[in-house]
């Protein structure tokens, strides 16, 4: 694997320069997801998750939800965190099927994610991270947020699977 960092600016990070294995780490950026016109989740708790290689994935905060969610059968496993599993949104006139993810019973290392919950960013019509659209992470089944503070390359393009 010979994968090339972008060059990183003023106060942009490298993705590259991330850790692996992952870390969770306190967050006071602003988040704020929209849908419909309609806030979804508005926060400036949250946490996020950095990776090599990776943009940040944020946790947030259940009660800075302003809709219902469901538990989906879906599941998965991340060898750092644990079982993760899936949440609906249900919205008044409709439900939007697996949109986001959280931990359970999170790995001890990972214990700041308990109770908080992660969205996929392109289902919504915004997502903010202080107040910049976010571009979603390619691939389908990462969660990760790309802004102008982060650069890569990302995993999730296509011939990254073995980054």
């Amino acid at each position: 694997m010979n994968i090339t960092p972008d060059p990183a600016g003023p106060d942009q990070e490298s993705v590259w320069s991330y850790p692996r294995p992952a870390i969770a780490e306190p967050c006071a950026r602003h988040i704020l997801i929209r849908y419909r016109g309609q806030t979804i989740a508005d926060t400036k708790a949250s946490v996020r998750v950095i990776e090599t290689s990776h943009p940040p994935t944020y946790y947030l905060p259940p009660d800075c939800v302003n809709a219902r969610l469901l538990a989906s059968p879906h599941r998965s496993i991340c060898e750092w965190k644990g079982q993760a599993t899936y949440v609906d949104l249900v919205l008044a006139d409709e439900t939007l099927k697996q949109i986001g993810w959280h931990y359970p019973s999170p790995a001890p290392s990972f214990a700041i994610l308990a109770g908080l919950i992660a969205f996929y960013a392109k289902p919504f019509d915004e997502c903010l991270v202080d107040g910049e659209q976010v571009t979603p992470q390619a691939g389908g089944f990462y969660g990760g947020w790309i802004t102008s503070h982060v650069v890569g390359p990302f995993k999730g393009v296509p011939g990254s699977r073995f980054w």
